[in-house]
């Protein structure tokens, strides 16, 4: 699978290397488990996943966008990585790329001191930890979503400490997680602009309880997606990650790679749903022939090829911004709409072509279809990002008028 956009190679060598093999052990490692009774409806057990994860050291392909002195690899270079570590829904958790660990190991890498690498970062490069980042909050609270500036979880010091309250919603990986990162509003209420900061906690804690799983349609991630009370939290100053009142700025640093990075991971999983339907298409006969020689199957899988190229141009050129030292915020919002609703389309045309065995869970395809379909929500729906850059046309047309 060559990933690179203009079809002369890989962004580099180092990049060729760590895809071919990433994409190696997914295709002959990973894939097997895929039909394991331990991937469950709040995603793979921890057995599941250490038993996954020992193999990916094994094979040396454990958190391979972190390079062994710490360096990361370029955006470009990590699109093709994680493209290949996508291949399988549990090809991500069995090499350590997933959502939210492969955003917090960028955060941590980006603004955390040398203690706080040295006691929540290190044991998630190595694959020993899983992490959540708590930030959404319920709705019925009137709480923090796409619009952040909501939050309402405090943080307020105690002497030395800081004492967090406040209750989180949707918060992946919760449940087994040994890292937090919470978000939590240091303004006082009667500040005009909303401040927030952002603590490092281990877990579990009795202070951070998990009220529930909730039941969602995706099922890939470790740990699933919890509501979780946080009741008198104490942390110390040495757990402040970057510096107080930071937090929405940090918060920016963080989300615009991440975003990227599910569009990489989910083209992935969007290219081995092609693969299986077309397989399918080209051996499954239906009126006297191929089902891809009709139009009506044909022309969905070149709708698709068409699709999956236009998604790989837009990861690439964010990618470059990116590298390029921006933070992107626009091109990630735009990169993430297109991408997202792009592959939705992609899976289902996929489970179209299929027809009974795509609605099925005998291939991934089903799966495909409901992850790609959260996705167009997680990391901020589509609609409001569209809101965000409409905002940015209205603001650069009144700039030039003046």
């Amino acid at each position: 699978m060559n990933p690179n956009p203009d079809n002369t190679g890989f962004p580099s060598d180092r990049s060729r290397e760590l895809a071919e093999r990433v994409e190696h052990f997914v295709r002959s490692v990973v894939v097997p488990y895929e039909q394991d009774p331990r991937c469950g409806a709040h995603g793979p057990t921890p057995e599941l996943v250490a038993e996954m994860r020992a193999k990916a050291r094994e094979a040396g392909v454990m958190t391979p966008h972190i390079l062994p002195d710490g360096s990361h690899l370029t955006q470009r270079e990590t699109a093709v990585v994680l493209r290949c570590s996508g291949l399988s829904p549990l090809g991500p958790v069995a090499v350590n790329t997933m959502a939210p660990d492969e955003g917090n190991m960028f955060l941590l890498g980006k603004i955390g001191t040398p203690w706080q690498k040295e006691r929540f970062l290190e044991p998630l490069v190595r694959g020993e930890a899983r992490s959540a980042f708590f930030m959404t909050e319920p709705a019925g609270e009137q709480g923090a979503g796409s619009d952040p500036s909501m939050l309402r979880t405090t943080a307020v010091r105690d002497g030395s400490q800081w004492r967090i309250d406040g209750r989180k919603m949707f918060i992946t990986g919760a449940e087994g997680a040994s890292v937090g990162i919470v978000m939590a509003r240091t303004s006082g209420p009667d500040d005009t602009t909303a401040r927030a900061t952002m603590f490092l906690v281990d877990l579990p804690h009795p202070a951070v309880r998990i009220e529930r799983l909730i039941d969602t349609i995706d099922s890939s991630m470790p740990g699933g997606h919890a509501q979780v009370l946080i009741d008198g939290l104490r942390v110390s100053e040495e757990q402040v990650l970057g510096a107080v009142d930071e937090g929405f700025r940090y918060a920016q640093v963080r989300l615009s790679p991440a975003r990227l990075s599910h569009c990489m991971r989910w083209l992935g999983s969007a290219t081995r749903a092609h693969e299986i339907a077309t397989a399918y298409a080209t051996t499954r006969k239906s009126f006297g022939k191929l089902l891809i020689d009709h139009e009506g199957v044909g022309f969905m899988l070149a709708d698709n090829l068409i699709e999956l190229q236009q998604a790989q141009l837009m990861i690439d050129w964010c990618a470059g911004v990116l590298d390029a030292g921006s933070q992107a915020t626009v091109e990630s919002s735009m990169a993430k709409v297109a991408v997202s609703e792009a592959l939705f389309r992609i899976a289902d045309r996929c489970v179209q072509v299929m027809g009974g065995l795509g609605v099925s869970r005998d291939t991934i395809v089903e799966q495909v279809f409901r992850e790609t379909r959260a996705f167009r929500v997680y990391d901020g729906p589509t609609e409001v990002h569209k809101w965000s850059l409409a905002r940015k046309i209205k603001r650069d047309a009144l700039a030039g008028k003046g």
